[in-house]
This record gives structure tokens, sequence and C-alpha cells, in this order.
């Protein structure tokens, strides 16, 4: 029975999926205003296949209940090469930090046997609730963990993707009116 279910954080999902429509959407329409060989269509067609993998991905939930912890996806999303994985409480020894390439830090459960590790999922809706069950159910000492990045970074990287927006509609706007853009006869 599942004692808690935990999901990636509504404004990293809106910002993720707001920054590849803006860094996207554009696309298709500079193809038909510098007259590029490749269809619009195709352009069009790759834009929803990668959103809806992005969106796959962060559909993940993290499951806890007594006996393990679990990271799942839809099933849908399965096939793609997203299936999750699940770790019994019992099997944890340890929770190792590790720094990324951009500074920032990351926990690993790992087990007796070190043989592999598993990331603790950072960027979900009550992450302090998470490592509260972590604590509770591993007795480990949690008191240094924190959440990979802050609300306040997505905040500053949703307003900046706004400003893209500006940007691709200004950019849209201006290949519709070239000469021999969008709307104008070749």
């Amino acid at each position: 029975m599942v004692l808690d279910t935990f999901r990636i954080s509504p404004l990293i999902r809106i910002t993720l999926l707001s920054l590849y429509l803006a860094l996207t959407v554009p696309l298709p329409f500079l193809a038909i205003a510098t007259q590029t060989p490749i269809s619009p269509t195709l352009f069009w067609g790759g834009i929803a296949i990668g959103f809806g993998m992005l969106y796959g991905v962060l559909c993940e939930r993290v499951e806890v209940d007594e006996q393990e912890i679990r990271v799942t996806y839809p099933a849908w999303v399965r096939p793609l090469g997203r299936r999750g994985w699940s770790l019994p409480w019992a099997q944890v020894c340890d929770l190792q930090m590790r720094t990324t390439g951009q500074g920032g830090l990351v926990y690993y459960f790992v087990t007796p046997k070190r043989d592999r590790a598993y990331l603790l999922p950072m960027r979900v809706v009550g992450f302090a609730r998470l490592v509260e069950i972590v604590t509770a159910r591993t007795g480990l000492d949690t008191s240094d963990v924190r959440p990979l990045a802050q609300p306040w970074m997505y905040v500053i990287l949703l307003g900046v993707t706004v400003l893209l927006f500006l940007v691709d509609g200004w950019v849209v706007w201006t290949a519709i009116a070239l000469p021999n853009g969008i709307g104008a006869p070749l």
C-alpha cells in the first residue's frame, strides 16, 4: 500500500515545457522563411514527438510505502527507456553526496553491495516530507540534504522563457512579413 506519492513540481514542469516550446516553435516558420529543404511538417512532427517525450519524463512519480521507495513513470513512457526503479528500505545503507557538473549537489542511495546507486529524487513537491520519510525508514542522517534547485531559480528561468516567447513572436512575425516569407508567393 502506497504511503505517499510525490510528483515533479508543477513550476518545474511548466518552466521546462515552456522553455522547450520557446526554443522549438520558431523553427518551422524559419524553415519556410529561409526556404530550407526540410519540410516544416517534419519540424512540427519532431516538435510534437519531443514535447511528448519531455512531458512523459516530467510525469515521474516517487512512491513510498513501508517496504520501499519507487520511481515510476506512466505505462506509455516505459517503452521509451524510462522504466523507473524500486529500492527496499532495508537495502539502503548510505546516502552519498555527489557534485554535479554545474556545481550542484545530488544524493544517491547506496546499497551494501555498492553495485548500484539510486538517485534521490530532488525536484518533487514535498521534498522535505520525502526526506523525513527517508530518515524515518533508513535511520540515516539527512540533516544536510537540500533540494537541488530552489524555486526562485525556476521562477527566473520561467521569466526568461516568457521573454524568449516575446522574441519568438517577433521572429515569426518578421518571417511572415518577409517578401518571400510565409505568406508571400515565391
